[in-house]
């Protein structure tokens, strides 16, 4: 448990890094907010059980990768790829596995981008190396995602198929919000960017960040007809 949290503060302070290095030289940050947390022993226990997986520090090491977890809200959807790039592209940390549920979401209509990593834990005595899941989402997602779980722990797992249909149409929602926040602040980004050379909008960024592929025509397909461009 030591070393699990000894790697979450390492990625909190690689992530707490890139905040404060955008906030200082572009007067914004693509990172909202950052959370963390470290599940206890009981609950490891309880997940090792359910995935079958026999109860030894070797095997619970490879078969569960959430015990140590870290959120990040962005404001924007390019946001949430340019934070990813950015934490893969660094020599320290490996990327074990990437989940894109942003360009490609599940049925229920969460939304997020999940990253299982790698870093090393430098101990007085050995290095070991420590899996630490990463969440990257925008606010409006987050907020869904967090309404979603209290509703799911309200049921007991058991939703009504009425809740459940709303929460697809919400999730929708949070989609076509975030595009059209997207678009806005671009158009704003390009009235007050070009006469100024202190600030560098998210704008910038996105140009230099292609979306993955078929994002575009997934977000389309799953807008109302009434709101197709």
């Amino acid at each position: 448990m030591m070393s699990y949290k000894f790697g979450l503060d390492e990625v909190m302070t690689k992530v707490n890094i890139l905040k404060e290095e955008f906030t200082y030289i572009h007067d914004y940050s693509p990172i909202e907010h950052v959370g963390s947390r470290l599940k206890s022993a009981e609950s490891i226990l309880k997940k090792a059980q359910r995935k079958n997986c026999p109860l030894t520090v070797e095997h619970i090491r490879a078969q569960i990768s959430d015990i140590a977890g870290i959120r990040i809200t962005c404001s924007f959807v390019a946001d949430t790829y340019l934070i990813r790039d950015m934490l893969a592209g660094q020599d320290d940390i490996t990327v074990i596995d990437v989940k894109d549920y942003i360009a490609d979401p599940k049925p229920n209509g969460y939304q997020s981008l999940h990253l299982i990593v790698e870093v090393p834990v430098f101990m007085s005595d050995r290095v070991e190396t420590v899996r630490v899941e990463i969440q990257i989402r925008t606010v409006a997602m987050d907020f869904w995602a967090s309404v979603e779980h209290k509703i799911y722990y309200k049921y007991d797992g058991e939703v009504p198929d009425s809740l459940l249909a709303e929460l697809k149409e919400a999730a929708i929602a949070v989609t076509s919000l975030d595009m059209k926040m997207e678009r806005l602040y671009g158009e704003v980004a390009k009235l007050g960017g070009e006469s100024s050379s202190t600030t560098s909008p998210p704008g910038g960024a996105f140009s230099r960040l292609p979306l993955p592929n078929g994002y575009i025509e997934a977000f389309l397909s799953r807008l109302p007809d009434s709101e197709t461009p």
